[in-house]
């Protein structure tokens, strides 16, 4: 089994933290975040991935080279973006082959079954079929209307709150008959959600898939700091990496991960929900709680940092208040 992953954006609502890294690569509860997408895919049978890049191509390469988890990497890269459909069009050489293939956007994380997904596929015999969640507020995403064979009626794409025609929205995780390819006009950059599902939709060609598992898009600073926090809690407890030196004052209340020569000073308290990167020191008296600290970092003594991200090599000097927001 194949899978396409997008992984070309900009990654533009999480600047400047995108500006010098892929959005994928992002660490979440100290993961890439494409780490957490293919190591799901591996579980489930997919045997090779194919990784749409445009931005910061090289980085992906360098990190994760031709294989990881078992499976084999193969790079299709688009020399401008190419939108959500556009990506699937230059990848048709690895595509085409005949079998139903998985195509997800890069910067969702989620537990959904691929098998009961696939299966629900291969029993309705459409051409496509988008994975749904609901949520409260469908405004961000393509909310759809389907009928009693789950078929999809409706794909609105972004509506005006009141206009929604569920709260069920496009996850971004899919299943396509190569056939779709040939609705996917090329050399140009393509809007799958604008131009490609509303003409299966019309056809009943579409399906939709509930599913109610683990799902979020980190798209924005918020959804990232609650997707951290998701899947510190999966991964239970506290985490500590190699040669941490932790002062025996000093509380750390789970879930939290600690990285790699980590030095924290006494009397603080870190978590919960808390990421420290590698080479992070954290002075005497410190209170960070839900927040996420990059590679680098020194924070000073009796600082507090409370539901914020800080990058890389940042300096927090003495007594510095970060609130939320």
């Amino acid at each position: 089994m194949k899978a396409l992953v997008l992984a070309g954006g900009f990654g533009t609502r999480l600047r400047p933290l995108s500006c010098t890294r892929p959005k994928l690569l992002i660490p979440v509860a100290n993961q890439p975040v494409i780490d957490w997408t293919l190591r799901d895919l591996s579980t489930h049978g997919v045997d090779t991935v194919i990784l749409a890049v445009n931005y910061m191509a090289e980085a992906f390469v360098r990190y994760l080279g031709p294989t990881k988890f078992n499976m084999g990497i193969l790079y299709s890269r688009e020399e401008r973006p190419l939108g959500t459909g556009g990506p699937i069009r230059r990848a048709e050489g690895f595509l085409k082959d005949g079998d139903p293939f998985l195509v997800l956007n890069g910067d969702v994380i989620s537990s959904i079954d691929y098998h009961r997904l696939l299966e629900f596929h291969r029993e309705n015999g459409g051409l496509a079929t988008i994975a749904l969640h609901e949520v409260p507020d469908p405004s961000r995403f393509g909310a759809v209307e389907l009928d009693s064979r789950d078929r999809v009626r409706r794909f609105v794409e972004k509506p005006k709150p009141g206009e929604e025609p569920s709260n069920l929205v496009n996850a971004g995780i899919y299943v396509f008959d190569p056939k779709v390819i040939e609705y996917i006009p090329e050399g140009r950059s393509v809007s799958t959600e604008l131009e490609v599902f509303p003409r299966l939709a019309e056809e009943g060609q579409l399906y939709g898939f509930e599913f109610r598992d683990l799902w979020i898009d980190i798209g924005m600073p918020e959804d990232y700091l609650k997707a951290n926090a998701l899947l510190l809690g999966r991964e239970n407890g506290t985490k500590f990496g190699q040669d941490v030196v932790l002062d025996s004052s000093t509380e750390v209340l789970a879930p939290s991960v600690i990285g790699n020569n980590v030095k924290i000073g006494g009397k603080s308290l870190i978590g919960p929900n808390c990421t420290i990167a590698d080479n992070v020191e954290i002075g005497n008296g410190c209170r960070i709680e839900n927040s996420i600290i990059f590679p680098g970092t020194i924070i000073g003594d009796f600082t507090s940092v409370k539901g914020a991200i800080i990058g890389e090599n940042v300096m927090l000097e003495r007594w510095v208040k970060i609130e939320e927001e």
